[in-house]
């Protein structure tokens, strides 16, 4: 397994950028690199306050993405939930859901097809997949979101003296924009799915998962029952657990098997 800190200029940002990059290439029981066929990829997301370490750190990603034979991308989320910001042209949205993509794709044997794609995150990476893999649908294949911070259900039309949490309005206005007009708008979750049923195109496959004892188990529930009344097909998961890394770690484990079996159906 090899595994790399890549450093490039991103267009989306405006700026030199950091991810993390696990390539099963280099075990000698699998095929050479230059014989090999083009490999799985998925980009995975940080939490709040995390970094494009975090899933190294503190999980098995680099044992499981050896043992799945696929790619794992790791960027920053830099607290900014991979949204798009307009008015500094600061795109995190843009730079996972197309750039980053665009750019692995040119450097490592990666496959292009939609159904070898996948994005996933744990906490605010999970709303930054949910967000980012609907948006970008005709890209990614499966979407993996963890404990989805799903912040839209609960800060939506929230008032200048309103607190979530460690948020504060001014701190969440910055992120999504006016929260008056969030609902609706491409970083509503619900509102993403209606575009592309609107549009009739493929929906991703959707895994979601969150620990009962979880302080977002309720909006995860709440977006579960939407895909129903929506007739969305997904896997949802409520296992006992709380907002951390042991349910994260299990977690991405149980999803990559999920990869694996719908690939091979």
């Amino acid at each position: 397994m090899a595994y790399l800190t890549v450093n490039f200029f991103s267009q989306s940002l405006k700026r030199e950028v950091t991810f993390n990059a696990l390539l099963p290439i280099d075990d000698p029981s699998k095929p050479e690199f230059s014989k090999q066929n083009p490999l799985r990829a998925l980009y995975l997301l940080n939490g709040y306050t995390g970094s494009h370490t975090d899933w190294i750190s503190y999980t098995r990603i680099r044992k499981l993405a050896n043992l799945h034979n696929i790619a794992v991308f790791m960027p920053a989320g830099e607290n900014h939930f991979y949204v798009d910001h307009a008015d500094s042209e600061q795109y995190y949205g843009q730079y996972v859901g197309e750039e980053l993509v665009e750019f692995t794709r040119q450097c490592f044997p990666l496959s292009i097809k939609r159904e070898d794609t996948f994005i996933g995150g744990l906490s605010m990476g999970g709303y930054g997949a949910i967000r980012n893999g609907l948006k970008y649908s005709q890209r990614f294949g499966a979407i993996i979101a963890l404990s989805s911070a799903l912040l839209p259900y609960r800060i939506a039309n929230a008032t200048p003296d309103y607190e979530y949490r460690n948020f504060k309005y001014s701190y969440l206005q910055s992120v999504f924009g006016d929260l008056s007009k969030l609902l609706g708008s491409d970083n509503d979750p619900e509102a993403l799915i209606k575009n592309i049923k609107a549009a009739k195109q493929e929906t991703p496959r959707l895994y979601l998962s969150c620990g009962t004892e979880d302080f977002l188990y309720d909006v995860n529930l709440r977006y579960h029952q939407f895909l129903l009344d929506e007739k969305i097909d997904h896997t949802y998961k409520e296992l006992p657990g709380d907002h951390t890394w042991e349910y994260w770690d299990a977690g991405i484990e149980d999803a990559l098997n999920w990869i694996s079996a719908f690939q091979t159906v």
